[in-house]
């Protein structure tokens, strides 16, 4: 027990996973300082669940309980626990766990999920994340007892890609199963992550109600300009304006707050000023929005004052389950012809096409725009992610490879998050439609503009081009490039 105790808690293991309902959850390994928290989860999961999960409901569950569940040593013993944010507090929904087997190489897995969050693939996110887990400590295989009642369970094993082997004796079933990363268990897990990824993005993308936080009154105001450019070009759904100091914004009811506003919100845009969108965007959680865009700037971009600040935003967001884009960014647009969104606050709406365009800067956003309009190039969609607190190219990828609107991606690119994922995700989608990149902060003075649009580490060029190459992305020097590039790819079918 003692070693357990000092066993250094594995933080590279934290990790927030995206579900099938496209909200995101945070997955970290479990702690000592946990068993309150493990006490008040099995105590909110019904006699039903209690049931399939310990094979009979426990009468008292107690402190040395919670103590022996949260000691683990990370090696021989691990367990993740998915948290949220409720009513200013975190808690645990769910938890996934297994123990070495005398056997060396084979561990016994187990899994419970609170009653209100079963169904959301949660229990599949937490088998990924612990066959990671029991591979990097020489664990081959899983096993597990599982009720023959027990059907999500099992259904669980039997989808996720490996290959189950089962005995049922006296109503239950006893399950083995290798936990290699074989071909099939890969693609089961790509494609698991499309699903998620493109449902979290139909909020930003076709939103069927807005709320923009800092709409105003005031002429030339980056929120007098954003809700003048959203209902100007007729959105599909609802938008309300919000602002305290505000009786109405152009002739629309405004609301001192998101949680005054009586209908459900998919999309809240949020253009107040940096210190206060951390309580801004915790009201939309508590409110049930299911994403943000922050324009505010002030965030990484700004130093280390600014980088805290934007860590908080992005723990805000992740506890509460939405997705975000930005901050420091211009916005999203739209054009398909049933949503016409133009949520940025760009008075140019360029005319629909095949043509997908990402910047990572919204100065250059604007410019690109206006450039595309000049020469009529049509555009499907159009996102500026600025300091991607969440939302970032790998993601907007997936979708646009599913897109049927899009026939083309464009991109705008300071740096790159995380260039194993993103070279994966472009490799699969170059293969199917044609991606064109503009890579700017290749030289030292491009470095320092980069980080100051976005915070932004600009890579370096040697490194691009390699990655580019491999991905099999076009790469061109400028805009006028890329357009000349993207009115070939549009218009002419591939040789």
């Amino acid at each position: 027990m003692s070693n357990e105790v000092k066993a250094a808690y594995p933080s590279q293991y934290e990790t927030d996973v995206l579900l099938k309902d496209g909200s995101r959850i945070l997955l970290r390994p479990i702690k000592r300082s946990d068993t309150q928290r493990w006490l008040d989860f099995v105590h909110r999961l019904s006699r039903r669940t209690k049931y399939l999960r310990f094979h009979h409901v426990p009468k008292e569950v107690g402190q040395e309980d919670a103590i022996r569940f949260c000691t683990v040593d990370y090696v021989n013993t691990f367990a993740f626990v998915a948290e949220v944010m409720k009513e200013q507090h975190k808690d645990i929904v769910a938890i996934g766990r297994y123990y070495r087997l005398p056997c060396k190489h084979s561990a016994e897995v187990s899994f419970a999920i609170e009653d209100a969050y079963q169904g959301k693939g949660i229990g599949t996110e937490l088998m990924e994340r612990l066959a990671d887990v029991a591979r990097n400590n020489d664990i081959t295989t899983f096993e597990a007892d599982v009720l023959a009642e027990n059907e999500q369970m099992m259904a669980v094993f039997r989808d996720y890609g490996f290959h189950i082997t089962s005995n049922l004796e006296a109503g239950v079933y006893h399950v083995t199963f290798p936990i290699a990363r074989t071909r099939r268990v890969m693609k089961k897990e790509e494609e698991r992550e499309r699903i998620s990824t493109l449902t979290s993005l139909r909020s930003i993308l076709s939103p069927r109600s807005i709320a923009v936080i800092g709409a105003s009154k005031r002429l030339g105001s980056i929120g007098q300009l954003l809700f003048q450019c959203i209902m100007q070009n007729g959105f599909s759904g609802t938008v309300y304006p919000v602002n305290p100091n505000a009786d109405a914004v152009m002739s629309v009811k405004a609301y001192p707050s998101i949680l005054d506003i009586p209908g459900n919100i998919d999309l809240a845009i949020i253009v107040v000023p940096a210190q206060i969108v951390a309580k801004v965007a915790d009201e939309c959680g508590r409110k049930g929005v299911h994403a943000l865009i922050v324009i505010s700037d002030g965030f990484k971009e700004r130093g280390a004052e600014g980088a805290a600040r934007e860590k908080n935003l992005r723990n805000i967001a992740l506890g509460h389950g939405m997705r975000l884009v930005g901050p420091n960014c211009m916005g999203a647009i739209n054009t398909d012809s049933a949503i016409k969104l133009n949520a940025t606050f760009s008075p140019v709406y360029p005319p629909q096409g095949n043509v997908a365009f990402l910047s990572q800067s919204g100065a250059m956003g604007l410019v690109i725009l206006e450039y595309a309009n000049n020469i009529n190039i049509g555009i499907s969609t159009f996102v500026s992610v600025g300091n991607r607190a969440d939302i970032s190219s790998n993601d907007l990828l997936q979708y646009w490879e599913q897109d049927p609107a899009t026939k083309v991606i464009l991109l705008y690119l300071e740096s790159f998050g995380n260039p194993h994922k993103f070279g994966r995700i472009a490799r699969r989608v170059s293969s199917r439609k044609p991606i064109v990149a503009v890579k700017s902060g290749s030289t030292p003075a491009g470095s320092r503009a980069a980080s100051s649009h976005t915070g932004a580490l600009a890579t370096s060029d040697v490194a691009s081009d390699v990655l580019f190459h491999h991905a099999g992305i076009i790469r061109v020097n400028t805009i006028e490039e890329l357009f000349d590039v993207a009115t070939l790819l549009s218009n002419q079918p591939l040789p």
